[in-house]
């Protein structure tokens, strides 16, 4: 067998075997190098199966050699081919950018558990992502849990509240994987099987109370998993309180690999002749996603910490996600799929920048931003254009995310929907607008411990924040690649599902 043979294999095998091998390491710049290394492969490895899934088509891996349904199958899609290269190309730069991240706040000695948490993470997200198998789906999602309760709770030297965070996430985690894991046993009660395509086969004319039962806990378990609102209190926390360069990966990764379960499941398992589904999306998605687009945006205006601002923000934006998958329709299905990769793009290069600025000064509070354009121009630039981007302004990722919403609405025969969609983006000028307004027309604080001379953040941070920053920009003009392939994904999601 040739080693493209065995390339959907490869996301998922060398993380975890290259993660225990970061304990070997010495506590310093070593287990940083190695596992920087490992995500530039993996990154590589994500770009080549993108590539052989739109040229080629649908990519499917037999485990063992055990075909499925006995088998585990990796099945790749465009869809999750999309949601591959987003964690790949986020875990290509967040790597590289957490050393002296890392280094500044999590004790050295801690440096190759860390690291290796971080593979493991990465194994499980990508798992979650590749898998055809549903009960796999639920194993990589605890494995990719499991090691960010881990890592939220290592900035406890820094912060005490980082373990409170990180048990409240593990609580809310675990009733998440509970739920999803008793929808999971119900299906397989009324199947017999757990391979998603064979599901989708078994399931079409049931309609009794398991499956139905089965339907609702999955999106249950998983809402608490992408911090659906009212579900979504662990998720400020988490952020806030996580070393940096956690909350950069997770930020721009966990909740949109979550986002794309839900999609899988909703498409792939059920599909849309699944009577509940409609149900679903008129009476659940519908509400919860216009309402914490709101909520959590006013919620974001009010905050005096930078990252939990952008915490809430996230939450706001899953709310566009989940407004796009509840019209039912190609194009709100595409225009999920678009945001959740390029909502991925601004929050990493958001929350790298506020990284940059606690390294230099110590602070997230909003006061740390005061006079900042003088002080770190490449960090307050960077904010500046992810900021934009987040807002939706012409020229940049969120703009695209933002017109493919509003034309989903109106497809949909839901204007209503789209100026809600306008309306709330209003929300986010506010509370970008603030911090831009403090770090460009305020000047530096002339006393106290945020006072002095402050250089920039060195350029092995710079560097890779740049790089996310300019992926904002590059893919809100070149939208092919993002946005072209999230038509594509989104057309073979509905004629599997039963829409085309």
């Amino acid at each position: 067998m040739t080693l493209a043979a065995q390339l959907p294999a490869l996301p998922v095998i060398v993380p975890l075997v290259a993660a225990p091998f970061t304990l070997l390491f010495k506590p310093g710049r070593a287990p940083w190098a190695w596992a920087s290394l490992i995500s530039w492969i993996i990154f590589a490895a994500c770009a080549a199966i993108v590539a052989h899934v739109a040229n080629a088509g649908v990519v499917s891996y037999h485990l063992g050699g055990w075909p499925p349904p006995i088998g585990i199958e990796y099945r790749i899609d465009l869809a999750n081919a999309l949601v591959l290269a987003l964690v790949s190309g986020v875990a290509a730069v967040v790597f590289p950018f957490a050393y002296q991240s890392v280094k500044a706040e999590i004790d050295e000695r801690q440096s190759p558990y860390f690291y290796g948490a971080m593979l493991i993470c990465l194994t499980g997200l990508l798992g979650v992502t590749i898998t055809g198998d549903a009960f796999n789906v639920f194993v990589f999602l605890e494995i990719a849990s499991l090691s960010s309760y881990a890592l939220v709770a290592m900035g406890a030297r820094r912060d005490r509240r980082a373990l409170t965070a990180a048990f409240n996430y593990l609580v809310m985690g675990t009733i998440g994987a509970t739920f999803f894991v008793i929808g999971l046993g119900l299906l397989y009660q009324a199947t017999g099987t757990l391979n998603m395509a064979d599901l989708h086969d078994r399931l079409v004319g049931q309609d009794n109370r398991m499956v139905e039962a089965g339907f609702a806990f999955i999106m249950i378990g998983i809402g608490l998993k992408l911090a659906m609102f009212p579900m979504h209190l662990w998720l400020p926390n988490a952020y806030a309180y996580a070393p940096s360069a956690v909350s950069a990966f997770i930020a721009a990764t966990s909740t949109k690999v979550a986002v794309y379960v839900l999609i899988r499941f909703f498409f792939t398992v059920f599909g849309l002749d699944f009577p509940f589904l409609h149900v679903a999306f008129a009476w659940t998605l519908l509400p919860v996603g216009v309402i914490g687009m709101f909520f959590a945006s006013i919620v974001a205006v009010f905050q005096e910490d930078v990252k939990r601002m952008l915490a809430y923000s996230s939450v706001a934006q899953i709310g566009y996600m989940l407004l796009g998958v509840s019209f039912g329709t190609q194009e709100g299905l595409a225009a999920a799929l678009v945001h959740l990769v390029n909502h991925g793009l601004m929050k990493g290069a958001l929350f790298m920048a506020a990284a940059c600025v606690f390294f230099r000064l110590g602070d997230h509070r909003c006061r740390a931003y005061e006079g900042l354009a003088r002080r770190m121009p490449f960090t307050t630039w960077a904010f500046i254009i992810s900021g934009l981007s987040l807002v939706g302004v012409p020229g940049t990722v969120g703009f695209i995310s933002k017109w493919y919403l509003i034309e989903a609405s109106i497809e949909a025969h839901r204007v209503w929907a789209g100026f809600l969609v306008v309306l709330s983006s209003l929300l986010a000028v506010v509370y970008v607008g603030r911090i831009i307004e403090l770090m460009v027309l305020r000047p530096p604080p002339k006393d106290g411990p945020l006072a002095g001379e402050i250089r920039e953040a060195p350029l092995s941070m710079i560097i890779p924040m740049w790089a996310l920053v300019a992926a904002n920009v590059y893919f809100g003009f070149r939208t092919g690649l993002t946005a072209g392939l999230a038509d594509q994904a989104a057309a073979a999601l509905m004629s599997s599902a039963g829409g085309g």
